[in-house]
């Protein structure tokens, strides 16, 4: 019934396990290396990803940290800023009133030497006035009613003076 060639099998059996071996030293191994080598690289591409998602991440981070300690620094900034300026408006304000009371006190010193200076003026003009009064009286013996209109006239004259 079947007649088994055992030459032509044992033939294509060596033939099949050269084929394999040469397939395998110069076709398989460096397709196998190549695409080891292109594994590593896909899994050496994936790692670095990772690694660089997880550095933006870590990134982001940081700078939403430092956004916020911007937004606070500036803050503050500004609450200085908003306090000094109070400041030196208090202090404008304390010159200003200062200053104000130095040109009352200044004014008021002057009202009061020009106040003496008046009297003053006023005393020595009533002084002669009443030398040259008592001159006339002397001069002009009066009665009562006479020396009383006297009197009258120079005081007006004096007025008239001042």
């Amino acid at each position: 019934m079947f007649d088994i060639n055992w030459g032509s099998i044992l033939y294509q059996l060596v033939a099949f396990l050269t084929l394999l071996f040469f397939l395998n030293k110069f076709a398989l191994k460096p397709l196998l290396g190549v695409m080891e080598k292109r594994e590593q690289i896909v899994n050496e591409n994936l790692d670095s990803a990772e690694k660089n998602r997880k550095e933006a991440e870590e990134f982001i981070v940081q700078q939403r940290k430092e956004l916020e300690k911007a937004r606070v620094e500036a803050q503050e900034i500004i609450q200085q800023a908003k306090k000094l300026s109070e400041q030196q408006g208090q202090e404008i304000l304390e010159q200003a009133r200062e200053n104000a009371e130095r040109v009352k006190d200044s004014a008021l010193a002057e009202i009061q030497r020009e106040k003496e200076q008046a009297v003053q003026a006023l005393r020595e003009q009533v002084a002669s006035l009443s030398v040259l009064i008592a001159a006339k009286v002397i001069e002009k013996e009066l009665d009562e009613k006479a020396q009383e209109a006297l009197v009258q006239d120079y005081l007006k004259e004096v007025g008239d003076k001042l």
